[in-house]
């Protein structure tokens, strides 16, 4: 589809929490959540290029001790995704969707942290693999026979750039193209 993406595979995990203080019954933080947070002027292929491993891990819980039996909780990550997407487990499955500017989804949440009910251990945060898929709306959309013109059209009227040649299926994957007319309107 040429610069644009449409879906990402990313890997989320939530902190661990942090070990309890049994001698005086301290508890542990709690592990970091990971979140999604739905921005404008953000896309898919910003978020491959500055996170090219695609893992996203939020801080672990801080350990209980005499001066703090109380700990302080993980560093929550914030992952600044696009507007209209939907978030889908490993299986195809949605799980929640971010539409407005501002809305957050709990992708993946932090361990608790070590207390009497746990036997002071921490417990390990919550991770997963999920999909962000784009969902998009076309206003136009061309459909015909192989060799019938439809990528010469698109390149002409668009700044779309498909390969354009005389033998059948030279064009293999979808292209976008964008026009722009004067009143700012796109299609």
């Amino acid at each position: 589809y040429g610069n644009f993406i449409g879906n990402l595979r990313v890997y989320v995990k939530g902190g661990t929490g942090g070990m309890g203080y049994p001698r005086l019954g301290g508890e542990g933080g709690r592990g970091g959540d990971v979140w999604f947070v739905a921005q404008e002027r953000t896309t898919l292929k910003s978020i491959k290029a500055r996170y090219p491993q695609k893992r996203f891990v939020a801080g672990t819980g801080a350990n209980s001790s005499v001066k703090a039996l109380k700990g302080e909780k993980g560093k929550d990550c914030e992952v600044h995704v696009p507007l209209g997407i939907s978030v889908l487990c490993d299986d195809g499955k949605e799980i929640g969707e971010l539409n407005a500017a501002g809305e957050r989804f709990l992708a993946a949440r932090g361990g608790l942290g070590g207390s009497l009910v746990t036997n002071f251990l921490p417990c390990k945060g919550q991770r997963r693999i999920v999909h962000l898929d784009l969902k998009l709306i076309a206003d136009v959309g061309l459909v015909g026979f192989p060799n019938a013109g439809k990528s010469s059209l698109l390149s002409k009227i668009s700044h779309a750039k498909p390969a354009v040649a005389n033998y059948a299926f030279t064009t293999v994957q979808p292209e976008l193209g964008k026009i722009m007319y004067a009143d700012y309107k796109q299609v």
